[in-house]
């Protein structure tokens, strides 16, 4: 079975979602045989490459809050994100352009070691929302790219030029074709949506009901067979 979901890594509910989604997976013993995509999402395509304030004042202009109410209510993601086991410090992070992140990210799932693109996905979250880093700083993006196993030259010449550019505005686009506005955003098997970042509790049922339904297809594929009349499920006889 196959989960894509479109997320950002600027998005807190994003990486409280990824994983509680791996929580879900890990307690139906079904993580190393389900594959996850990520797929880009940029909350603000205009965002700036430099760091231009705190995400307290960022929070008030964009919600219309008071100081003390965008305080309070990044408190209340940070408790959020510890409750699913996650070092998190929302009001410390220093929000920049995600873009080049998820550049990186296209080019290690163009890799042949299928986990490389997760492992790095999880480490750019944490980046940002434990390390408090700047994504749109190349030297981080090539220090977290060299950590997990890619290699410094490649990731130093992508970064300079625009290649993945075209696949992350390809992710986007299919976003808008679905109708995606917000994030995180996960479809399941390709045929069910499941928007936001549901709780693991909500998440176990509508994978083990996924599960049980590949697990009959297979059961029934494999006692297909073919003859010159046609293919056939059941017994040959």
């Amino acid at each position: 079975m196959k989960i894509t979901y479109w997320s950002d890594y600027a998005c807190p509910y994003c990486y409280i979602g990824e994983t509680h989604l791996k929580q879900a997976l890990e307690a139906l013993g079904a993580a190393q045989s389900v594959e996850v995509e990520m797929k880009a999402f940029e909350l603000n395509p205009y965002a700036s490459k430099d760091y231009t304030g705190t995400t307290v004042d960022r929070f008030a202009t964009k919600y219309g809050l008071t100081k003390a109410m965008a305080a309070k209510r990044i408190q209340q993601i940070d408790e959020t994100g510890r409750q699913a086991g996650l070092d998190f410090n929302y009001g410390q992070t220093r929000y920049t352009n995600t873009f080049d992140a998820h550049r990186l990210t296209k080019l290690a799932q163009g890799k042949p070691d299928r986990t490389l693109a997760d492992r790095l996905s999880e480490r750019l979250y944490r980046a940002y929302f434990t390390e408090n880093l700047e994504l749109a700083d190349p030297e981080v993006l090539v220090r977290i790219a060299v950590s997990e196993g890619l290699d410094e030259t490649e990731v130093r010449t992508m970064l300079a030029s625009d290649d993945y550019a075209d696949d992350v505005r390809q992710d986007e686009k299919q976003a808008q074709e679905y109708g995606i506005h917000g994030v995180p955003y996960f479809v399941l098997a390709g045929k069910y949506s499941v928007p936001g970042a549901i709780p693991v509790e909500q998440m176990k049922p509508i994978l083990k009901k996924l599960l049980e339904e590949e697990k009959l297809v297979k059961e029934k594929m494999q006692g297909t067979y073919c003859t010159p009349e046609g293919c056939f499920i059941g017994n040959h006889k």
